[in-house]
């Protein structure tokens, strides 16, 4: 015998609840991300809140970005009108992750630079004393500014 689920439409809004335990984003979350305007809720007779099911795929969108280490700023930025929208579709998506296709490339090739830079000297009057003073003689790297050059391609 079939789930009487199985025949019946899926809801079109769904609570709180609902919407974490299908999205595995914590309650606290939701309420955070709708504080932040990255999802919107309505107001039921009863006035509680009631999240459209299109929220699932903006949240999954926010996981994603968070998980590429987006800050949530930048994730509310491009998801622009398309998180206030009755769906978020696949040209969405498109224009989301090609915004962020510059960004990952210059912090992927900043972590590959400190991956192959990390066992030796940094170039800042830092951890490496025994090879300092032959790459950053008198402390020259200092007037490049804070920080460790050697690490953030300045070097």
């Amino acid at each position: 015998m079939k789930n009487n689920q199985q025949n019946q439409a899926p809801e079109k809004f769904l609570t709180v609840g609902m919407l974490s335990r299908r999205s595995g984003v914590p309650v606290s979350a939701i309420h955070f991300y709708e504080r932040k305007g990255l999802i919107r809720s309505e107001r039921d007779a009863s006035n509680y809140r009631r999240f459209p099911r299109s929220v699932l795929r903006v949240l999954a969108v926010i996981r994603v970005g968070q998980g590429a280490g987006i800050r949530l700023e930048e994730i509310r930025q491009r998801l622009g009108d398309a998180a206030q929208s009755s769906t978020l579709t696949a040209s969405d998506w498109a224009r989301i992750s090609a915004g962020w296709e510059s960004d990952l490339n210059t912090r992927i090739a900043a972590l590959s630079r400190m991956r192959d830079r990390l066992t030796g000297c940094i170039g800042c009057g830092c951890l490496s004393m025994a090879s300092c003073p032959s790459i950053n003689p008198g402390d020259r790297a200092a007037g490049d500014g804070p920080g460790a050059p050697g690490l953030d391609g300045r070097v």
